[in-house]
C-alpha cells in the first residue's frame, strides 16, 4: 500500500481516488472490445466542454441510463426515453449530447457491419499497434494528432456527432491506441511492456 502511495503518476489524475484508480488500471491499456470502445465514445462525447473528472464521477449514472453501454439497445432509444434522460441527474442533461449518443450507436453498428468490428476499424488508423509517445511533462502532451485528425474526419463523414479530433485523441489515449503516460509515471513502463507482450 505504501509503495502505491509513493508511486509517480501523471499529475492529471491526482484529484480524487476514482481518478487515480482509472489512471492506474484503465487509461492507456489497449482496448479491442467493441462494447468498451462504445462506452468511452459515449463518455467522451458527453465530456465536450467539461472536465473528464466530471464525467468519471457520473460514469455509473451513464452505465444505468445507457443500458450498460449496449449499443444495440441505445440505437433504439425512443424520443420518450430522451425526455426521461433529460430529467436524470446521473448524467449530463444535454439534449444534443443524448441524441448524439443514440445516433452514434446506429453509426457504430454500420461500422461493425462494414469492418467486422469497430475495434478492427479504429485500430487501422494506427497501423494495428499502439503509438508509444515519450512525454516528459504535461506540456508536451498533444491535444490532437494526425491520426486523430484522420479518424475524426472519417467518423464525421460517416455521420458521427460530438467526436472532433480533440475528443477522438482523448479516446485514443484512454483505449491505448496511444501510450501518453509520462515517462516517469509508473504506468508508462507497465503499458509499454503490455504492448510489447501483445506483439510477441
Amino acid at each position: 500500500m505504501e509503495e502505491q502511495k509513493n508511486r509517480t503518476r501523471c499529475p492529471w489524475c491526482l484529484g480524487f481516488p476514482q481518478y487515480k484508480e482509472y489512471h492506474d488500471k484503465e487509461w492507456g491499456v489497449p482496448v479491442y472490445d467493441d462494447k468498451t470502445h462504445f462506452e468511452f465514445l459515449i463518455l467522451e462525447s458527453a465530456q465536450a466542454g467539461l472536465s473528464w473528472a466530471t464525467i468519471l464521477k457520473k460514469r455509473e449514472g451513464y452505465r444505468k441510463a445507457f443500458a450498460d453501454f449496449d449499443y444495440q439497445i441505445v440505437a433504439e432509444f425512443p424520443d420518450s426515453y430522451v425526455e426521461e434522460l433529460l430529467q436524470d441527474p446521473g448524467i449530463i442533461r444535454n439534449k444534443l449530447k443524448i441524441k448524439a449518443a443514440i445516433n452514434n450507436a446506429q453509426r457504430f453498428m454500420e461500422i461493425q457491419k462494414e469492418f467486422g468490428s469497430f475495434s478492427e476499424y479504429i485500430w487501422s488508423f494506427v497501423g494495428g499497434k499502439p503509438i508509444q509517445n515519450q512525454l516528459k511533462s504535461m506540456k508536451e502532451a498533444p491535444a490532437t494528432s494526425p491520426e486523430s485528425d484522420r479518424l475524426a474526419k472519417d467518423l464525421k463523414k460517416r455521420g458521427f456527432k460530438f467526436l472532433g479530433s480533440t475528443t477522438i485523441y482523448a479516446h485514443m489515449q484512454a483505449t491505448g491506441l496511444v501510450n501518453d503516460h509520462l515517462v516517469d509515471c509508473f504506468r508508462y513502463k507497465e503499458v509499454l511492456e503490455l504492448n510489447e507482450s501483445e506483439e510477441n
